[in-house]
């Protein structure tokens, strides 16, 4: 049944099998619900073979409201089963976003015949007033069933802007940490607690960084970094409802050490507070939190985002579904020519969905471009890896679902020393006058070359550019008969090096 209720066979929903033209925006691989609102990922656990993905979720209607979290599990976090709604708006309660353990010491003593029990916090939101307090759920069935505890909120400082909470098992104090946000106040607050139910005031951080918009659904973890044996950091994640690069809402990070109660950043990780660090400078990736309960055997740090922005998700030109999410990402540290930087890779797993491979092994645009006529390459569902020797001057790219009158062009500046995101004319985008634009990120070439790893599905482009320093997600959303491909110099005496391209086979069924 994987993938079914995703895309419209008849399966979980009893709906009826739809053909692609129907929804011409459904993306191939990634996870959309099969009707309705989804906003931001939530519950992100690993347990017994299973990835689960929680979600902000309206199942009455393509807008946001009667909040409650969707459900959809995996076993590789490619293919993706829809579930029932796993805690659904009661009582006058909106589920709000929020995190989900594995409580393998049942220090909440929810388990039961040797189970350990799933655990999940979140934000609950009474419609009444707004008042927002921390209230968890378990679920003894591999997160099939979940019961809300009876003695809910078991956080609850009286506040209509306490919200977002993720919790994990701090080993080196033995205890549970909660990381949450007071949204208006521009404020990460921390709690500890030995059972998940009684929880006591650490420490707080903030403001720092970008401050503009409210800050909403934090994570943190610590991180490798690369090529340095051993060494790692603490990674503080904020998103931040305005003021992204972009423009709206965004992903902001902060790198520093953390002692089991507060968390710093200082000079060694070369971040100040006058310096925001962004995750995406694409419009288009808010809320990203990471997988909790990875096994060590894998030993990766996995996180997945909101592929939308508030400034417009509500009406973006999509039915009977509304948003979808970026595809999961493995993150890293890496010295980089800026600093300490936090990188981003699309997980291994989505190799998996790789079909026929060409490659260019050089030569200049013209003759990359020749090529790739004479081999039609052009699609909704790609996968290319472009790497640039951009010369002295001018801009050079690849050019995307181009048409006739669109285009969508991702690229480097040699004079400005910014990679870029152009989709002033990627397609439709009169929903949202400030849809159409550019999208710049600060970017160094290595050795005289630029990499660009670019995934191509039907409404969206992910971009990593040098093996993840510099990421844009951005959807657009062009006609059908945009999805041709090429390259671009502009003013420019930029070769390529290497062309490699793929077309993925879809994730979901039609």
């Amino acid at each position: 049944m994987k993938g079914l209720a995703l895309l419209g066979c008849v399966g979980l929903l009893g709906l009826p099998i739809r053909s692609p033209g129907a929804e011409p925006f459904r993306p191939h691989y990634h996870f959309t619900p099969e009707r309705n609102w989804i906003n931001d990922p939530n519950g992100l656990v690993f347990f017994a073979g299973d990835y689960h993905l929680f979600f902000q979720h309206n199942p009455f209607g393509d807008k946001w409201g009667h909040m409650s979290w969707g459900h959809a599990v995996s076993s590789d976090l490619v293919h993706w089963e829809q579930l029932p709604v796993a805690l659904p708006e009661a009582d006058g309660i909106m589920i709000f976003s929020g995190s989900a353990v594995v409580d393998f010491r049942n220090s909440s003593g929810f388990g039961k015949d040797g189970q350990p029990p799933l655990v999940a916090i979140y934000t609950g939101n009474r419609t009444a007033d707004g008042r927002q307090a921390q209230c968890i759920a378990s679920s003894t069935d591999h997160g099939r069933t979940w019961i809300k505890f009876p003695q809910n909120p078991v956080l609850d400082p009286g506040s209509n802007n306490f919200r977002d909470p993720k919790v994990f098992w701090h080993e080196p104090t033995q205890k549970w940490i909660m990381v949450v946000s007071k949204a208006e106040e521009r404020r990460i607050q921390f709690y500890g607690s030995s059972n998940l139910k009684q929880w006591t005031r650490l420490s707080e951080f903030g403001p720092a960084g970008a401050s503009t918009g409210v800050w909403e659904c934090p994570d943190m973890f610590p991180l490798s970094i690369e090529g340095s044996r051993g060494r790692s950091a603490w990674v503080l994640i904020v998103n931040v409802g305005g003021g992204s690069p972009a423009g709206g809402s965004g992903t902001q990070y902060f790198v520093g050490p953390f002692d089991g109660t507060t968390f710093n950043t200082n000079a060694l990780f070369a971040q100040t507070a006058a310096e925001p660090l962004w995750a995406d400078y694409g419009s288009d990736c808010y809320a990203a939190v990471s997988w909790s309960d990875v096994p060590k055997s894998d030993g990766r740090r996995i996180w997945i985002g909101w592929m939308s922005n508030w400034q417009y998700a509500q009406d973006v030109p999509t039915a009977p579904w509304r948003n979808a999410m970026t595809v999961p990402r493995e993150l890293s540290l890496r010295e980089t020519a800026y600093g300490l930087r936090m990188i981003q890779k699309p997980i291994r797993e989505l190799q998996r969905l790789r079909g026929h491979r060409q490659v260019f092994r050089g030569g200049s645009i013209q003759k990359a471009n020749a090529w790739s006529r004479r081999a039609a390459l052009g699609g909704d569902c790609l996968e290319m890896i472009l790497e640039l020797e951009p010369g002295g001057t001018g801009q050079c790219g690849a050019r995307v679902f181009k048409g006739p009158e669109e285009e969508t062009d991702v690229g480097f500046d040699e004079v400005s020393k910014r990679a870029f995101v152009d989709r002033s004319h990627s397609g439709s985008s009169e929903f949202h006058n400030g849809f159409a634009g550019i999208h710049h990120a600060p970017a160094a070439t290595h050795e005289g070359r630029l990499k660009l790893h670019i995934l191509v599905d039907a409404c969206s482009i992910e971009v990593f550019v040098n093996d993840g320093e510099v990421v844009f997600t951005d959807l657009v959303f062009p006609h059908p008969s945009s999805r041709q491909l090429e390259l671009f110099a502009r003013a420019s005496d930029a070769r390529v090096r290497s062309w490699e391209i793929w077309t993925l086979n879809p994730a979901f069924a039609w």
